[in-house]
C-alpha cells in the first residue's frame, strides 16, 4: 500500500511539475499581454483603441501556441514542438475562448504521436529519402491532430471551461472562495505551486477577465501575504539558520514573486500550514468584499508584479487583499512559532524536503543553506583520507570528475586518493563524497555519516579548488609523491579507435543524438542492443550534460551488463544541441567494463576541463586533430 501511495504521489508529482514546465518558458510573453492590457485597453491605466487590438490576438492565438509548442518540445525536442503547435492551433480555432487548457492537451500529444512515429521508422528510410520523409510526417501528422483537435477538443475544452467559470462565479456569489485556501495553500508548499497557478486558475481566470475586465483568481495562488507573514514571525521568533536567513528570504518571496523560498520554513513546523491557510482565507476573503482582481495573471507572484497588472481602481482592494493576509499568518505564526514545543528544526533537511516532494531540484533553496557539508563546523579536513565521486552507474560522469580532482590533489602534494563508484557501492565508512547536485539526495540517503559536496559541472566546477584549498591549510601534505593506481585491462586503441570518432554532425534532440553515440557502440562490438535504451534511460535520471560544452551518455549501474568491452564514441556536433539547457558541440559515448576505459576517459577530463581544447575539437577539421589533442593528455 505505502508503495502504491508513494507511486501516485511521484505521478502527480510529475504531471504538476509537467504542466508548469510548459507555461513557465512562456512567462515573458504573458507578462507583455498582461501589460498591454492593463494599459491600454478600456479600462486600463492609458486607454488606446488601436493598441488595445493587440489584446485579443496575443490571448487567443500567441500564448497558446507558445504552451503547445513548449508542450510537444518537452516531449520531443523542436520537431515535437512543431506538430504541438500544429495540433494546437485546431484547437485554438475550434474555440470561442483563449485555449489554454486545450493546448495543455494538444501540444504534448502532437509532440508524443511525432516521436513515436520516428520511433517506428528509424532505420527503415532509404538514405537520401530522410528530409523528405522527416518534413511530410510531420506535415501530415500535424494537420491530422489539427483537424481532430478542432473537432474534439476545442468544443470539449470549451464547455469544461465554461462549467469552471460558472462555478467560480457561485463560490463567489455564495462566500465560500475563500476556503479555496484550505487546498491551495498546501498543495502549493507540497508541490503543485506552478501547477495550480497556470495550469488551472489561470486559463479559468483569463476567461473571466475577458467577460468583467478582471479576475481574483489570479490572486489566489500569487498573493504573497501568506508567505511573507510567516517570514516575518521567523524574523521575530524564529531560532539559529531559520531566523538568520528569514529577512533575505522574505526579500526574494515578497519582491522577487519565488513562493517556493518559504516551503522549507512551513516544512520545518507543520502547524505552521495553519498560518498560511489561515493567510490565504482573510486575503481572499478581503479581495471578495472589497472587489480585488487582476487584468492578467502575475507571475512570478511578487508585490510588484501585482501592482503592474492591477487595473485602475482597484489598488486599495489588492493592496488590502496583501496586507490583511500577511498579518493573519504574522499573528498565527507567532503564536505557533512562540508556544510550540518542538525542537528548531533543520533548515537544510526541509530544503532537501521540498525539492523531494516537488520532483525535481529548487532553484532557490541553495539561497537558505550552502548546498554541500563542508560549511560544517565539524569538518575535519585531517581525517580525509579518501575522496569518493559518485554517479549513477560509477561510469561517465563520476570517472571524469574523479580524474580532474586527482590531478589537482597530484599537483597540491596532498597524500589523499581520489577514486569514483557508483551511488548503491558507496562504502557505510565514505567520509566526503562529491555528486552531481540531483543525485546528492541519494548519496545522503546511502551514507548519511559522509560529508557531501553537490557540485553542478563536472568540468569545472570551483568547489574542486575549495575543497583544495581547505585540505592545504590543514597541512594534509605527502612526504613523498603517491603513485596513482590505474591499470588499465583494455588496450587504449581497441578503447578508441579511429573510426569511432564522427565528425560535422548534426541533431535535432538530444535523444537522437544519445542514440546515435550508443549506435556507434553497439556497432562496434562493445555493448549489445538494450544498452541505447539504458542511455536514454540514464540521460532522463540526471542530465549527462558535464558542462564545458560536452555531454557523455553512457548506461545505468543496470545496464552494465550488456557491456562487452570498454569503448569511447566522439561526436563532434559544431552547431551544438541542447542538453538540458546546456549547449553541447562534444559527445562522448562511454562504455566501461573492469575499468578498461578509465585512462581514455581521464585523458578526455582533462582536456575538456580547459574550454581552449573543447573550442579545438569542436572546431577541428580531422580526426587525427581531436586524437592528438587527446592524446597530449594521455601522455601526460
Amino acid at each position: 500500500m505505502a508503495q502504491q501511495e508513494k507511486g501516485v504521489k511521484v505521478g502527480v508529482q510529475k504531471f504538476g511539475n509537467f504542466l508548469s514546465s510548459m507555461v513557465m518558458p512562456n512567462i515573458g510573453a504573458f507578462i507583455a499581454w498582461g501589460l498591454i492590457t492593463a494599459l491600454f485597453i478600456e479600462a486600463g491605466w492609458f486607454p488606446n483603441e488601436e493598441l488595445a487590438t493587440l489584446v485579443d490576438p496575443m490571448v487567443k492565438y500567441l500564448l497558446p501556441l507558445l504552451i503547445g509548442y513548449t508542450g510537444g518540445k518537452l516531449i520531443y525536442d523542436t520537431r515535437g514542438g512543431v506538430v504541438g503547435a500544429i495540433a494546437t492551433m485546431g484547437v485554438i480555432v475550434g474555440a470561442d475562448i483563449p485555449m489554454f487548457l486545450g493546448s495543455m492537451i494538444m501540444g504534448p500529444i502532437g509532440g508524443w504521436v511525432i516521436k513515436k512515429f520516428d520511433q517506428a521508422i528509424e532505420g527503415k528510410i532509404k538514405t537520401g529519402f530522410e528530409m523528405l520523409v522527416n518534413n511530410f510526417s510531420s506535415g501530415i501528422l500535424g494537420g491530422i491532430l489539427a483537424i481532430l483537435s478542432y473537432l474534439l477538443i476545442g468544443p470539449g475544452v470549451s464547455v469544461l471551461t465554461g462549467w469552471l467559470v460558472t462555478g467560480v462565479e457561485w463560490m463567489l456569489d455564495v462566500g465560500v472562495l475563500p476556503l479555496t485556501s484550505i487546498l491551495i495553500e498546501p498543495a502549493k508548499i507540497l508541490f503543485l505551486n506552478n501547477a495550480i497557478n497556470h495550469g488551472v486558475l489561470s486559463p479559468i481566470g483569463i476567461e473571466q477577465a475577458k467577460q468583467t475586465g478582471e479576475s481574483i483568481l489570479f490572486l489566489l495562488e500569487a498573493n504573497p501575504g501568506p508567505g511573507i507573514g510567516l517570514l516575518l514571525a521567523y524574523c521575530f521568533f524564529g531560532k539559529g539558520t531559520a531566523r538568520r536567513t528569514a529577512p533575505g528570504a522574505g526579500i526574494i518571496h515578497f519582491f522577487g514573486g519565488i513562493h517556493e523560498i518559504y516551503f522549507p520554513y512551513v516544512l520545518m513546523n507543520p502547524l505552521l500550514f495553519i498560518a498560511v491557510i489561515l493567510g490565504g482565507i482573510s486575503g481572499v476573503f478581503t479581495l471578495s468584499v472589497l472587489g480585488g482582481g487582476l487584468v492578467s495573471p502575475a507571475s512570478p507572484g511578487s508585490f510588484i508584479a501585482i501592482m503592474l497588472v492591477t487595473p485602475a481602481g482597484n489598488y486599495f482592494a489588492n493592496i488590502a487583499g496583501v496586507l490583511v493576509a500577511a498579518i493573519v499568518s504574522f499573528v498565527v505564526a507567532s503564536l505557533i512559532l512562540k508556544t510550540s514545543k518542538s525542537k528548531d528544526g533543520d533548515l537544510e533537511e526541509a530544503s532537501q524536503k521540498m525539492q523531494e516532494m516537488k520532483g525535481k531540484k529548487s532553484s532557490v533553496a541553495g539561497a537558505l543553506v550552502a548546498n554541500d557539508n563542508m560549511t560544517n563546523e565539524n569538518f575535519d579536513p585531517k581525517n580525509v583520507d579518501l575522496v569518493i565521486f559518485a554517479c549513477d552507474a560509477g561510469m561517465g560522469s563520476s570517472a571524469m570528475g574523479a580524474s580532474l580532482l586527482r590531478k589537482k590533489v597530484k599537483e597540491a602534494g596532498l597524500n589523499i586518493k581520489v577514486t569514483n563508484t557508483a551511488i548503491s557501492n558507496l562504502p557505510s565508512d565514505a567520509k566526503l563524497v562529491i555528486t552531481q547536485e540531483e543525485l546528492t539526495p541519494r548519496a545522503k540517503q546511502q551514507v548519511p555519516g559522509a560529508y557531501h559536496i553537490s557540485v553542478d559541472n563536472f568540468l569545472s566546477s570551483p568547489k574542486y579548488d575549495e575543497l583544495i584549498h581547505r585540505l592545504k591549510t590543514e597541512d594534509v601534505v605527502v612526504e613523498k609523491e603517491t603513485k596513482e593506481e590505474n591499470t588499465p585491462t583494455q588496450d587504449n586503441q581497441d578503447v578508441l579507435k579511429r573510426e569511432n570518432i564522427f565528425l560535422n554532425q548534426n541533431f535535432s534532440s538530444k535523444e537522437e543524438a544519445i542514440r546515435f553515440a550508443g549506435r556507434v557502440l553497439v556497432d562496434g562490438g562493445y555493448v549489445e542492443e538494450s544498452y541505447i535504451e539504458a542511455m536514454i534511460e540514464r540521460d532522463q535520471m540526471t542530465t549527462t550534460y558535464m558542462g564545458n560544452d560536452v555531454a557523455i551518455p553512457h548506461g545505468t549501474e543496470e545496464a552494465k551488463k550488456s557491456v562487452l568491452k570498454s569503448g569511447v564514441a566522439i561526436i563532434q556536433v559544431p552547431d551544438g544541441v541542447d542538453f538540458d539547457g546546456g549547449k553541447t558541440r562534444l559527445i562522448f559515448g562511454i562504455a566501461g567494463k573492469e575499468g578498461g576505459h578509465l585512462e581514455i576517459l581521464s585523458a578526455i577530463a582533462v582536456t575538456c576541463s580547459e574550454m581552449e581544447n573543447v573550442e579545438k575539437m569542436a572546431t577541428a577539421k580531422t580526426v587525427d586533430e581531436i586524437l592528438d589533442i587527446i592524446g597530449s593528455s594521455l601522455n601526460k
